[in-house]
């Protein structure tokens, strides 16, 4: 199992640092290094500026936003990126969401599975570097009657291949994803429930596509806190209000996927009491909701040798490539994070 790092969103406070992170995740070995968007930063531009500062470490979108590019753009990035980067670039993509999508963006967050197909669809197309035409149900291209014809990418992607990954968490999306995508990109997974909720579905994808998942990239992103095993419950306090966004007031009260997902997972009153406190304004009454076993099983908390063994058991549960959000108020606090998760996939012997 390999080590990966997430930079979050670029504007959260902790800009001037994120490059030293980067950093020392490539110093370390760590695998790749994601970046995400919604309505701040874009991701393109992030990865571009760490690309050009490191050496080794891959650097990924997680995830570029589908509302937000038309495909043939999405494509052209990517092979700009892989270009730049020496072929270190992974494509991660996500539909967003019914309020970023349709609030932001503008574009009705309708069909989010087959519009993610097509989308991939017309990527895959234009990566190979063949004339691209495509007709489907969200886009055609070139448009009928016009004077656009079939054009192909001048641009030469370092390599023929740009991994592609998806972020999914619903049980027809996950399988979707199986199917048609190189790696799922997962956030709250627990050990214990990831086979149920997850992993099997890509497997079922991966089937249908006449394949298993052998070569897919399993790749979860965890919020890591390292400390002494007694302070576990004050470690996990500290991200109640991030479990509290996503299960409370990501999305709308009907489209809200992390809270189905917390669900799925066994929480089904916690959950609904988290949506409504946070719904209501009161944020700090549904970070008080969370339970701290659904914190506690979505986190890597404790002393190293406790988060080995908590990586000992995704590595068992099908995870291949471990994404790590390393907690801390001060750039010494985030390398220290970075330095114990290195050490605990060795004391695992995952390294």
């Amino acid at each position: 199992m390999q080590l990966g790092i997430n930079l979050g969103y670029w504007g959260a406070g902790m800009d001037a640092d994120n490059l030293a992170v980067a950093q020392e995740a490539d110093r370390l070995g760590y695998a790749v290094c994601w970046a995400a968007e919604a309505y701040g930063s874009d991701a393109a531009t992030v990865l571009t500026w760490v690309a050009a500062q490191t050496e080794r470490i891959d650097v990924g979108s997680a995830i570029f936003q589908i509302p937000a590019r038309q495909p043939a753009m999405t494509a052209m990035t990517a092979a700009t990126l892989d270009s730049l980067s020496g072929g270190r670039f992974r494509l991660g993509l996500g539909v967003s969401g019914p309020q970023v999508s349709e609030g932001w963006y503008g574009v009705k967050f309708d069909k989010p599975l087959a519009r993610t197909r097509e989308y991939v669809e017309i990527i895959r197309k234009a990566m190979t570097r063949e004339r691209l035409s495509h007709e489907g149900e969200h886009w055609t291209l070139p448009l009928p009657g016009g004077p656009g014809k079939p054009i192909k990418l001048t641009v030469h992607p370092q390599r023929e291949h740009i991994p592609l990954y998806i972020a999914a968490i619903g049980p027809k999306n996950l399988e979707q994803t199986g199917e048609i995508a190189d790696g799922a990109l997962l956030i709250f997974p627990s050990a214990d429930h990831i086979e149920d909720t997850a992993i099997q579905y890509l497997r079922a994808g991966r089937e249908k596509a006449g394949k298993t998942l052998d070569g897919f990239d399993v790749c979860p992103t965890l919020p890591l806190a390292v400390g002494d095993d007694k302070d576990v419950t004050t470690l996990a306090d500290t991200f109640r209000p991030y479990t509290a966004l996503y299960v409370g007031g990501m999305g709308s009260r009907k489209q809200n996927f992390y809270n189905q997902l917390a669900q799925r997972m066994g929480y089904e009153k916690e959950a609904v009491e988290i949506q409504d406190k946070y719904l209501s304004g009161d944020k700090q009454g549904a970070a008080a909701a969370v339970p701290h076993d659904l914190i506690d099983k979505t986190t890597l908390l404790g002393s190293v040798d406790r988060i080995a063994d908590r990586m000992k058991a995704y590595a068992e549960a099908g995870v291949t490539t471990l994404t790590l959000a390393p907690a801390g108020f001060t750039l010494d606090e985030r390398i220290a994070s970075l330095r114990a998760g290195t050490e605990a996939l060795e004391r695992a012997g995952l390294a």
